[in-house]
């Protein structure tokens, strides 16, 4: 395979959910190092995953799994106050300025540690982890901060490379009190965005924005009877990892491109298969998981429907390997840690330790979505696998974690650079 071959096989979602299934396949007949599975304990986790779903929808109309559901933290509709404060534009500069804004806030979304806080004055709340960091981030865009116009809710490339790391400290309340995990590995990312939106203005406009993403879509939108404009979620998926692939600090690379969310297992020698894989000699034992971008590629599917453009066939991408459904696993016993050093020990993230863990989750998460539609009495098509992961999965580790350890920490400690998860 060529190396442009193997690097579209590490960015097919369809690679993603076969490499994870084969570290299953390894794990259900015992060979795995850190990891032991027990399959009789799914139908629990389903069980409360739904109740959990049920709970939190009511109605179960659930919304997909995306960024905009974390601005209304604690019940405040902070995505309401967003859309009514750029309702005087037209739909496609709404559309612009919402993937502005939540692009950007997804790339700043990686694990803030148990420590940091975000205080949100006019509304007297104090907000941890991916809330907070949602809550600060918009709270940081509409300021204008971002724009090199100083437009509210706009992102640009001039914008973003002028940002200094002692700004982003302040816009996120850091101190030596709230400290913060990964600060100068979120800034290298907001550096990396703003030089690849320049260095792609086919894809991001001249203007060098997220937004221009929009326009980028609209062209390569197919038109069906309908007349509705569509994307897929593998292009758009694509797109992301391929114009945005040079912003990721110092990871894997292939013929010196950058991998992202691609890390090595010892499992995968040998594999085989389509979209298994393929990929040979240097590339034949690496897992791609692309976490932050499957999750941005969810959290644009809003964005992306205000300006009449649909995306379709978000069944080929997997749930995410994060720490709060690997959490659900490991806390409903589903996985059970072969040695004490699994919870006892911190791991960095790209250990095979964690790699494991995460390819197990992407894996389960596909064998938990249905039987949690089996609990609720929905089919896939009103509960696809975006809106598990939303009712859901997520909700549902946190609420798992909070029983068993203080202020709902994961189960696992992982050293993390702040650009991962």
């Amino acid at each position: 395979m060529t190396v442009s071959g193997a690097l579209s096989e590490l960015r097919d979602p369809r690679t993603i959910r076969a490499r994870c299934d084969r570290i299953l396949e390894v794990g259900l007949r015992g060979e795995l190092e850190h990891f032991a599975i027990d399959l009789a304990k799914l139908k629990a986790a389903a069980h409360f995953t739904a109740e959990v779903t049920r709970e939190r929808y009511p109605s179960l109309e659930v919304p997909e799994h995306g960024r905009m559901t974390h601005f209304d933290a604690s019940g405040i509709r902070r995505s309401g106050q967003l859309m009514a404060a750029i309702a005087h534009h037209p739909q496609a500069e709404q559309s612009r300025l919402l993937i502005d804004v939540v692009l950007t806030s997804v790339l700043l979304d990686a694990g803030a540690g148990t420590s940091w806080h975000y205080s949100e004055p006019c509304a007297n709340l104090r907000l941890g982890r991916s809330e907070g960091l949602a809550v600060a981030s918009l709270a940081w865009v509409k300021s204008g901060a971002l724009s090199s116009r100083g437009e509210p809710y706009e992102v640009d490339a001039e914008g973003l490379l002028r940002v200094t790391e002692e700004q982003l400290a302040t816009a996120f309340q850091v101190g030596p009190t709230n400290p913060l995990v990964g600060l100068p590995g979120r800034l290298h990312l907001l550096h990396g965005l703003g030089r690849a939106l320049t260095a792609h203005a086919e894809t991001f406009g001249p203007q060098g924005r997220p937004g221009g993403l929009l326009d980028y879509c609209v062209k390569h939108c197919t038109v069906p009877s309908s007349a509705a404009l569509s994307v897929s979620a593998p292009f758009l998926l694509g797109t992301l990892l391929a114009k945005l692939s040079d912003i990721w600090p110092g990871r894997l690379t292939l013929d010196g491109e950058q991998l992202g969310d691609v890390w090595r297992h010892a499992a995968l020698g040998g594999a085989s298969g389509a979209h298994g894989g393929d990929l040979k000699g240097e590339a034949a034992d690496l897992v791609p998981f692309h976490k932050l971008t499957q999750w941005l590629t969810y959290s644009l599917i809003q964005p992306l429907r205000v300006a009449g453009v649909s995306v379709r066939a978000l069944d080929q991408l997997t749930g995410l390997a994060e720490y709060r459904n690997g959490g659900l696993f490991l806390d409903s016993e589903v996985l059970v840690p072969k040695h004490a050093g699994v919870l006892k020990e911190a791991h960095e993230v790209g250990s095979e330790l964690v790699v494991e863990w995460r390819a197990l989750t992407v894996a389960l998460l596909d064998r938990l979505a249905p039987l949690v539609r089996s609990e609720l009495g929905v089919r896939e098509d009103r509960l696809p696998l975006v809106a598990v992961l939303e009712g859901g999965t997520w909700a549902a580790g946190r609420r798992l974690a909070a029983t068993k350890r203080r202020e709902a920490m994961p189960p696992i400690r992982v050293i993390s650079d702040g650009t991962v998860f």
